[in-house]
Parts: structure tokens; C-alpha cells; sequence
């Protein structure tokens, strides 16, 4: 076997310290066949859908690929922006951000990057142009505030299945979760607070979640639990009693039992329950995507409107928002701390090594 290398490669060569941003992902553009392209990397990751490969690729192939692409392109092209994907957006602004902060902190000792798990720029890209840019000590965090094995384990499936095929393997500090991290509930707090203060209090506020199949939580997957918890903090920090939120699970896919309640069943029937004004929030998502944009933002409101509601809004994710920034920065930094010697010292430690080795670089 070949491992991956770097041609023309100097041991005199300073290392840097780098951080990278990871999310789901979004197709190239809002078209059938880049949909197909997408969908087609997303549903056969079997942390995504864990089905025996042979009958989950004739179900994929033979028809799932043949019908919803052009459904899904159809979906993205409302929310397509003049600067593409609004997910794409979002991230470009969030690593945007953090580079200002790190560069001038720190100078070009740290390099920032963002990576998609699925679609461009892909994982695989972004840690080969880090270590061809000297990269030697990385800092990884998925964009997953709750851990799940469909997220969160699919992206370090993706770093570990590169690395594999890689010379040199840089140290590795991988952030797994947050959902319980203070800064990251102030932010939600702050973002809550700032939209109600000019569209109002609704009688219930509902935070919603990408959901997973039931069968992940029996089986010991913390998404559930975890998404609860940041729920129950989020409430405490706005001080609202417990009729006044609750928690539900949104994107169900296949006839698998899902995580429950389900929020398109859930703003059904409130109306018929006497709430007739919500707000809906996603804490779950670091960035507005196809799902909070056109499924929480258009179409269940849609589901809560025609059932009797009277008031239906969506409050936006944290996206590039400061305090969203300054809550990614205090969990960056602290993993950085320990790599971040002088310049100087980097450089007498290379000389050394060069000289134990007998060579002249």
C-alpha cells in the first residue's frame, strides 16, 4: 500500500496549528443532477441510514435516486440566494470570522478552514491543502451542538478514514459536543431575548431538532438526552416554566419510528389545544439550511396556520452571529492552548531535528 505523501517536502519547514470547521454540507448548485450527486454520497453513509448495504443500495439506486432529487432541487431553488446555498453562506462567514480573530491573535501560526462532510469542499481536500500548508497539530469542530452518531461520528469517520492513507498523521483534538457548554446557551438565550423583544412572547415557545430513528436512543446514542438538556438549559436561562417550551423532532425519513413528539404533528395540534401564537427555534443547527428555511420557516408554519393558529414565527439560527462567534472561540481556544509555544522556540526545535538527522534542511 501507498501512503500519501507530499512532494518536495522541507523538514525545515515550520508548523502550524490548525482549526477546522466541519457541517452536513449542501449540493453544488440547485439542479437535479447535482442533487442526485449529493444525495447519493449523504444516504449511503450508513451512519445515516443504517440498513444491510445490498437492500439499502437497491432501494437508493433503484428508486429513492430516481424520484427525489428532482423534488429536493425543486425545495433548495427557494431558498437558493445570488450567494448560493444559504447553508454555504453561513459557514463561509462563521470560518471567515474565526479567521480574523485567530489571525490576529496569533498570526499565521493557526490556519483556519471549513469543511463539508458531504458535497464541497470536502474533508479529504481541506486536510490535504492543511498539511501541505504545514499543519501538524488540528483542532476539529463539527458544527453539532448534540452528539450523534449519524453527525458527529459520521465527520470523525471521515478524518480517521483520510488519515489512513496519509504519511504524516497531525496530533488531533476532536470536539464531539457542546449542547451543554455555558457560552453556547447564552448565545441561544441572547438570540431568543433580541427576536422577542420587537415580535413579542408567543404562548409557547418550541425548540425543534433534527430527529433520528428511536432505535439510535435504545441502542446508546446521547442525541436525545443531550438535545433535552439543552432544552432544559435554554429554558432555565430564559426563565420559562415548563408549559411555556417544549421540545419536539423534525426531518423524519423512511417508516422507521423517529424520535418523538414529531414537530409537524406536534403545530397540528396545538391550535386545538388553545395555542394560537408560537415561536419556533432549532438550537440543534449552527446555521439556516433547506430545513429550518423551507421546512420550519414555510411549510409547517403552513401546518400550524391552517389548523386554527393565529401567530407563527421562526427565529433564525446563531449562523454568524458575534456571540455565536465568541461562543466557537472560547471552545476553540482552550484545545489550542498547549500547542501554542513562540515562533522562536518552534524554530530551534526544527533546526534540532534536522541536525540529529544529518540532513541539510
Amino acid at each position: 500500500m501507498h501512503f500519501q505523501g507530499m512532494k518536495d517536502f522541507s523538514h525545515a519547514q515550520g508548523d502550524r496549528i490548525g482549526v477546522l470547521i466541519t457541517n452536513l454540507g449542501t449540493p453544488d448548485e440547485p439542479t437535479t443532477p447535482a442533487l442526485r450527486r449529493y444525495l447519493k454520497e449523504f444516504l449511503w453513509d450508513p451512519r445515516v441510514v443504517e440498513v444491510p448495504r445490498p437492500l439499502w443500495w437497491l432501494i437508493l439506486n433503484g428508486i429513492i435516486l430516481n424520484t427525489r432529487p428532482a423534488k429536493s432541487a425543486e425545495a433548495y431553488r427557494e431558498v437558493w440566494t445570488e450567494e448560493g446555498s444559504p447553508l454555504m453562506t453561513h459557514t463561509v462567514n462563521q470560518c471567515q470570522a474565526l479567521k480574523s480573530y485567530f489571525g490576529q491573535r496569533y498570526g499565521e501560526r493557526v490556519q483556519v478552514e471549513f469543511a463539508m462532510r458531504y458535497g464541497n469542499p470536502s474533508i479529504t481536500s481541506v486536510l490535504q491543502k492543511m498539511q501541505q500548508d504545514g499543519v501538524r497539530k488540528l483542532v476539529v469542530l463539527p458544527l453539532y451542538p448534540q452528539y450523534s452518531g449519524a453527525t458527529t461520528a459520521s465527520t470523525f469517520d471521515a478524518i480517521a478514514s483520510d488519515f489512513t492513507q496519509r504519511r504524516w498523521l497531525p496530533d488531533l483534538n476532536f470536539i464531539s459536543h457542546y449542547h451543554d457548554f455555558e457560552p453556547y446557551i447564552d448565545a441561544l438565550a441572547d438570540k431568543v431575548r433580541e427576536f422577542q423583544s420587537t415580535a413579542g412572547t408567543p404562548d409557547k415557545l418550541i425548540f425543534s431538532y433534527h430527529g433520528v430513528p428511536k432505535r439510535y436512543l435504545t441502542e446508546g446514542d446521547p442525541y436525545h438526552c443531550e438535545c433535552h438538556k439543552t432544552s432544559r438549559l435554554l429554558a432555565e436561562k430564559l426563565g420559562l416554566t415548563a408549559d411555556q417550551y417544549m421540545t419536539t423532532f423534525q426531518s423524519r425519513f423512511g417508516r422507521e419510528e423517529w424520535l418523538k413528539p414529531y414537530t409537524d404533528e406536534t403545530l397540528k395540534a396545538l391550535p386545538s389545544q388553545g395555542v394560537k401564537s408560537i415561536q419556533v427555534f432549532c438550537p440543534g443547527f449552527s446555521s439556516d439550511c433547506l430545513e429550518t428555511i423551507e421546512e420550519i420557516g414555510q411549510e409547517n408554519r403552513e401546518y400550524f396556520m391552517e389548523s386554527g393558529g393565529e401567530s407563527y414565527d421562526y427565529i433564525p439560527a446563531l449562523n454568524a452571529d458575534p456571540t455565536h462567534i465568541d461562543m466557537m472561540i472560547q471552545l476553540l481556544e482552550p484545545h489550542l492552548q498547549n500547542w501554542l509555544i513562540s515562533p522562536e522556540r518552534d524554530g530551534e526545535q526544527t533546526l534540532h531535528y534536522a541536525k540529529l538527522q544529518g540532513t541539510d534542511c
